[in-house]
C-alpha cells in the first residue's frame, strides 16, 4: 500500500458524476413522487422483503445468496453485517469483490432522488475492502481493492485502492 494514498487530506477528484445517469423531473413535482414510473412497485416490494429477511439472517452464505437473488454481483467470502441495506430500487447496479466486509447498518445506494432530478449509477466495491459500521455509499462510487472506510462515513467520491478514508464527507485518514 502506497504511503502517498494514506496522507491526510483531500482525495483526488472523483469521476462519480460521470458514471451517473441523470434525468430531469418532467414537471414541478419532486422526483421521488414519481418513483413508481421508474421501478415496478411489485419489484420494490419483493426487493424490500428480501432485504428485510437478510437483516435477520445469521448465515453469511445465505445472506450472499439472497443478495445475488436481487441481482447484485457478490464475490466469494463477502461478509455483510447485520442490517446492511443495499439499494431497494436498483440492487443490480451493486458489485462487491471477494473477501470484503461491509459493516453494521451500512447503506449502499445506486439511486438518488432530488427535487428536480433523479440519478442512478453503479457502485463498485473492490476485493479485500473493509467498510465500517453506519456508512452511506452514494451511487457512482468506486471503492478500490484493499481500501478501508472508517465507521460513520459518507462515501461521496471514489476511494483509491489501499486508501484509508473516513468522515462526512470522506477524506484521507492516517
Amino acid at each position: 500500500m502506497s504511503d502517498e494514498l494514506n496522507q491526510p487530506g483531500p482525495l483526488p477528484a472523483s469521476d462519480r458524476r460521470a458514471r451517473l445517469t441523470i434525468t430531469a423531473t418532467p414537471d414541478e413535482r419532486n422526483s421521488l413522487v414519481l418513483w413508481h414510473r421508474h421501478v415496478s412497485p411489485w419489484r420494490v416490494l419483493r426487493n424490500g422483503f428480501i432485504i428485510v429477511l437478510s437483516y435477520h439472517m445469521p448465515s453469511l452464505a445465505v445472506k450472499r445468496w439472497l443478495y445475488r437473488r436481487l441481482g447484485m454481483q457478490v464475490g466469494r467470502h463477502v461478509s455483510f453485517a447485520w442490517q446492511v441495506t443495499p439499494d431497494l430500487f436498483y440492487p443490480e447496479l451493486i458489485r462487491v469483490g471477494d473477501n470484503t466486509i461491509i459493516g453494521y447498518n451500512t447503506t449502499i445506494l445506486a439511486h438518488e432522488y432530488l427535487r428536480a432530478e433523479w440519478r442512478t449509477g453503479p457502485v463498485v466495491i473492490g476485493a479485500n475492502v473493509t467498510i465500517g459500521a453506519n456508512c452511506t455509499i452514494l451511487p457512482g462510487v468506486i471503492i478500490g481493492d484493499g481500501a478501508v472506510v472508517s465507521a460513520m462515513s459518507l462515501v461521496n467520491k471514489d476511494v483509491p485502492p489501499g486508501a484509508i478514508v473516513g468522515g462526512v464527507p470522506i477524506r484521507r485518514l492516517r
